[in-house]
């Protein structure tokens, strides 16, 4: 069950977050020229770090989402970052995905996780149905974990009972989006991508220490 008060707690804080805008910026813009790098994963090195790993993609996920404007984008980038997977095109096509296209659906911290988890754990083989399996597996893991965490994965919902006590429907008028930026929306809005980026990676590294020797 969500721990509310808790929840409630590290939104003010990233309310009152002092954002290093042009650090974020700097790594987004370095990120959209060079592209995000592969990386030969060190199963052991990232496990003897996972703390400190998922510390940051955390941080990652909440900066991203807050300069970008987009849960889906910065939960996405900062797991792909992170471990060297896909490139921006992917962060590209996830820029409808807030909300489903900000209809009152899926949180976009739950589409860019999955998509994260996608990559990790899905096959470029398109016929290659372990790999499916282990990415609908990794998604039967996080699902419940973020639900859990949170309370649910719809963004109206998350909006209501956790956020700003309310549905604030940001696109569905100018009206609404002038207050939902009045209310601090993107500061707090940042909170998900954090959660559900930490969730992600911590499924990955998890798989490394079942298989540390992959």
């Amino acid at each position: 069950m969500a721990n509310y008060s808790l929840l409630k707690k590290r939104l003010e804080e990233l309310e009152k977050r002092t954002w290093h805008v042009s650090a974020i910026e700097a790594n987004l813009k370095k990120l959209t020229q060079m592209g995000i790098q592969t990386k030969v994963l060190d199963h052991k090195e990232i496990i003897k770090r996972k703390n400190e790993i998922l510390d940051r993609v955390q941080q990652r996920a909440e900066e991203y989402e807050f300069l970008t404007h987009s849960c889906a984008k910065g939960s996405a980038l900062a797991i792909m970052e992170e471990f060297g997977l896909g490139h921006m095109e992917i962060i590209k096509a996830l820029s409808p995905f807030p909300g489903f296209g900000m209809m009152g659906y899926i949180c976009g911290a739950v589409t860019g996780s999955l998509i994260a988890l996608g990559l990790y754990f899905g096959s470029d083989n398109l016929l290659d149905y372990e790999g499916n399996g282990r990415a609908i597996s990794a998604a039967r893991q996080f699902i419940p974990r973020f639900e859990k965490e949170v309370g649910t994965i719809l963004c109206p919902k998350i909006q209501e009972d956790l956020i700003f006590g309310k549905y604030m429907d940001p696109r569905g008028s100018q009206e609404n989006f002038q207050a939902f930026q009045k209310a601090k929306g993107y500061e707090k809005c940042a909170l998900l991508p954090g959660i559900g980026a930490r969730i992600a990676a911590e499924i990955i590294i998890t798989a490394m220490e079942e298989s540390p020797s992959s």
